[in-house]
């Protein structure tokens, strides 16, 4: 049996390292009762999980910006504004700079380093899906492009992939799920947006012939940091498989901009999950479950 190697990726705001625990709780409760309805034994061995957490780079130094903001007086709309210093405060700090790459190399360092654990617990070739949310789709967009440019690739990823295993390259790179992304707004800083990342990774048909794969975009239309993607460009309409629309949340969140934090608790965006996991499993390990 190949295990399939799942990275999950947090998006911008304030982020506490455990992030991702009660989404792969409800993604492994659903994994083994989908298993379970197909006559296969659920060990928990089949999926491995690896949480990204870049937000250490930017936490405290967000929260030192707050503080010194409001030391010249009350500032109104305190909890929007909290926001968009969180919010906007990664997304300009991650940007690459005229000095070199900075913070935007040290989120990918921490993502590169991930990939090594995953590596070493799922196998040197496992399968990789990735779930992103909010700026984490941007931030596996860039991460994962840069890894599949040949030409003018930076130094630091020639260091970083010199010995590095197909899954640290991003070569075994099959899936993509985005939810509630930005990224339409990335387009506003190019003069043609036709460079999409490509999903499955070209290298991946190789270690994975009759493997399948794609890039899935979720979003909620109440959500006004989410955006559809296959409209963008042709590009994008050719490189994503679908942009699914849903309404994530309750009575209180599902109808407002609070949707943006509510799809890792959603029941639709949980199945849907569920169900590219299971079927990259099969496509991989040919029905079978050993």
């Amino acid at each position: 049996m190949q295990p399939i190697a799942v990275a999950v990726i947090h998006g911008a705001g304030i982020q506490r390292e455990d992030f991702a625990e009660i989404l792969i709780e409800n993604l492994q409760d659903r994994l083994e009762r989908a298993m379970k309805d197909k006559g296969i034994d659920y060990t928990g061995k089949e999926f491995i999980f690896q949480p990204i957490y870049w937000g250490e780079v930017f936490n405290q130094r967000e929260k030192d910006l707050w503080k010194a903001v409001q030391k010249g007086g009350r500032l109104d709309f305190a909890l929007l504004r909290k926001f968009v210093v969180e919010f906007l405060g990664d997304a300009i700090a991650y940007q690459p700079t005229s000095d070199q790459f900075q913070n935007y190399e040290n989120v990918h360092r921490i993502y590169f380093e991930a990939l090594t654990e995953l590596s070493e617990n799922a196998g040197a070739k496992a399968p990789l899906i990735v779930i992103g949310h909010s700026l984490g789709t941007v931030i596996t967009s860039n991460f994962f492009y840069d890894l599949q440019k040949k030409v003018d690739r930076m130094s630091y990823i020639e260091e970083w992939t010199k010995n590095a295993s197909p899954l640290e390259k991003g070569e075994t790179l099959a899936k993509f799920i985005s939810l509630g992304s930005p990224l339409a707004l990335w387009s506003l800083r190019y003069t043609s947006f036709d460079k999409p990342l490509k999903v499955p990774s070209p290298d991946f048909f190789h270690h994975y012939p009759d493997g399948n794969g794609g890039w899935w975009n979720i979003y909620d239309r109440d959500d006004i940091l989410a955006y559809p993607l296959k409209t963008v460009s042709n590009a994008y309409g050719n490189a994503i498989q679908e942009d699914q629309e849903i309404n994530t949340g309750n009575l209180l969140t599902s109808w407002n901009p609070v949707s943006h934090f509510q799809y890792v608790k959603d029941k639709q965006v949980l199945s849907n999950l569920t169900k590219q996991l299971i079927e990259l499993f099969h496509s991989i390990n040919n029905n079978k479950s050993d």
